[in-house]
């Protein structure tokens, strides 16, 4: 399989072309080996940091911005979309605060702060 990528790691935006074949990626298009790290994870296990917005209950048409800690697996992001639905929070609320202690190996921390 061959895939196309901008590479993210770093401005320059290489153009990557990677091609899987039985778990083995070979990249070519990129500048320096952090645009190949790239290009192999992405291919074999994509990885992605979900934000989202919970409801705070004790505070009228008020939402708080959130996201996971770390990446989660990208297959699992529907999992965390879920639990984070049936979710809401308190205020006083401050810019890393831990909401939730863990949804698919990370915690989710606040990304505003709510007095």
């Amino acid at each position: 399989m061959k895939r196309e990528l901008t590479c993210i790691i770093c401005p320059r935006g290489c153009a990557l072309t990677a091609e899987v074949e039985d778990k083995q990626v070979r990249v070519s298009g990129n500048a320096c080996p952090r645009g190949e790290e790239y290009a192999v994870s992405e291919c074999l296990h994509p990885v992605r940091t979900v934000t989202a917005t919970l409801r705070v209950a004790n505070r009228c048409d008020t939402m708080v911005s959130v996201k996971t800690e770390r990446p989660v697996s990208k297959d699992k992001m529907p999992e965390v979309m879920q639990q984070l639905r049936n979710t809401q929070v308190n205020a006083p609320l401050f810019v890393g605060d831990v909401v939730l202690q863990e949804i698919c190996g990370s915690r989710i921390i606040v990304t505003k702060t709510v007095l």
